[in-house]
């Protein structure tokens, strides 16, 4: 046999899709793990295109997710998920998947990594690694499968599939807090452009949010308007690796470019407006709260990141914000997204003790299904990979 073979199963959660292994069918964390991770997906690939991989060539598709049975008692699986670059060598495992994060209590029961009852709800707790966080999936089961087939709708998602609801628990914060710099707002000088106003938060993943109107925009763009202009997405670039730094998540801008390129993530607000969304649906500026445009990985996402919708949830509440500003009072009603695709709702529960905001949990639905279940194969020429 010319290549070697390891079990693997491609699945869709939410409006992303990726590679899901048991952690025991893949090299220990490292750098034999990191070049494994390259090859399945294809990359680096200086064609962008991902075309000898499993990589689907954008940030919403070349992802990978590493499960194992969790040793904490209060979790049923850990769940690692890492995101390779396209045309780089390097594989981010900064931060969380939240769209992805909707399949792992799917895969965890297909596997038989967790016990689910016969018909009704499986309720998986999982162990989110790289941000050290707990995630509760609630899975529904019937006849002791996972049901997949719904009548549950996803903006940026062709078909409906049944309902899958995550709860992100205390999501916010890393030791720094909720907000890295103890500021809601925070004036960051950018070189060769100008001083931004900017929200720098950690929830869900670490989030720069800043104004469209600062980047000449209106916020109802669409990724051809976004991803077919260089010069605008070399300067989103500068914007997060320059607040990056400030955030305390990496030394230098360059050094934010190169080794973190999946956090933080870079999001542009505006204030309700109608607009087409892609795929035609119209978007109503009176049934939503805020606008948000994602920039993941270097281009504009197809919809929006799942970490990205509990940020913009998280800053809603936090008064000052910049997305504050725009929403307003938002009580304890979930917040009203309008994203590239669509509209997404995201609920937030916070509390402000101690002089310092608290947030308790997030809740959002997505759904998830296997698309694929075998073996990946990588060329057995590689044979630096040793299990």
């Amino acid at each position: 046999m010319t290549q070697k073979r390891i079990p693997a199963i491609y699945m869709r959660g939410g409006s992303s899709k990726g590679v899901f292994f048991l952690d025991e069918d893949v090299p220990p964390q490292g750098p034999e793990r990191d070049a494994f991770i390259l090859r399945v997906v294809g990359s680096p690939d200086p064609y962008g295109k991902q075309i000898d991989g499993m990589g689907g060539a954008t940030s919403s598709t070349s992802k990978v997710v590493i499960i194992k049975k969790s040793t904490r008692k209060d979790c049923d699986v850990d769940y690692l998920f890492g995101a390779p670059a396209i045309e780089d060598p390097v594989v981010d495992w900064s931060g969380n998947c939240g769209n992805l994060s909707s399949a792992v209590g799917p895969f965890a029961i297909r596997n038989g990594l967790v016990n689910a009852p016969r018909d009704g709800v499986a309720t998986v707790r999982i162990w989110q690694e790289n941000i050290q966080k707990q995630i509760i999936a609630y899975v529904p089961v019937k006849d002791g499968e996972v049901q997949e087939e719904g009548d549950f709708v996803l903006d940026g998602v062709t078909f409906p599939g049944a309902e899958v609801v995550l709860e992100f628990l205390q999501p916010g914060g890393t030791d720094e807090g909720i907000l890295p710099t103890g500021n809601v707002i925070d004036f960051v000088d950018i070189p060769e452009f100008k001083q931004v106003e900017v929200t720098l938060l950690n929830a869900g993943n670490s989030t720069i949010f800043i104004n469209a109107k600062q980047l000449g925009l209106d916020g109802t763009e669409t990724q051809s308007d976004i991803n077919n202009n260089l010069k605008l997405l070399n300067l989103m670039e500068t914007i997060r690796a320059n607040c990056t730094v400030v955030m305390g998540l990496a030394k230098t801008p360059e050094e934010a470019t190169r080794l973190r390129p999946h956090t933080p993530k870079l999001c542009l607000v505006a204030e309700p407006a109608d607009y087409k969304a892609a795929g035609g649906k119209l978007v109503v500026k009176d049934q939503i709260d805020v606008i948000a445009r994602i920039i993941s990985m270097g281009k504009l996402h197809h919809a929006i990141t799942g970490t990205g919708a509990i940020a913009v949830a998280v800053a809603a509440c936090l008064k000052g914000t910049l997305v504050n500003k725009i929403v307003g009072e938002i009580g304890n009603r979930q917040v009203q997204i309008g994203h590239t695709a669509g509209t997404v709702n995201v609920g937030a529960q916070t509390q402000f003790i101690n002089d310092q905001w608290i947030v308790e949990k997030a809740i959002m639905s997505r759904s998830a299904r296997v698309i694929m279940d075998g073996y990946v194969y990588i060329p057995n020429s590689l044979n630096s990979f040793s299990f």
